[in-house]
């Protein structure tokens, strides 16, 4: 791992151990980096009135609005199992207001970083905000 995917997986995995999956048992923690360096984590916090909780990726954005920035420059999730953990199709929406199409986005399991892609690989012909300028 390059060291600014290791910083936001230390980040990613410290915000998995916050995870409330009662229900899956599937937990997940990610991070963002903002423009300016910083990074945000989050963990997904799952409801008994589905579909009322809300994933990692959504609460790390959440941290970094809240923080004050709007720009998103690199995407790390981590996720136990077997299988590449990729960004739900709501996140990668939610990655999209904020992120360019070619921002890296990492999925990690334990180990470390399994695949990478960009936000256009997983997004592809994306509808974004300058659709509405």
């Amino acid at each position: 791992m390059t060291p600014s995917q290791q910083e936001l997986f230390d980040a990613a995995r410290a915000a998995q151990q916050q995870a409330y999956a009662p229900y899956s048992k599937y937990l997940v923690g990610a991070a963002v980096r903002g423009r300016s360096g910083r990074v945000y984590a989050g963990c997904n916090i799952e409801n008994a009135a589905y579909p009322q909780g809300w994933c990692a990726e959504a609460s790390a954005i959440a941290h970094m609005i809240t923080a004050g920035e709007r720009e998103i420059v690199e995407v790390l999730t981590v996720c136990d199992g077997e299988l590449i953990g990729t960004c739900c199709g709501g996140c990668r929406q939610k990655i999209r207001e904020f992120a360019a199409l070619d921002v890296p986005i990492h999925a990690c399991g334990p180990e470390g970083v399994r695949a990478s892609f960009t936000l256009e690989q997983l997004l592809p012909h994306s509808f974004g905000p300058e659709h509405l300028a």
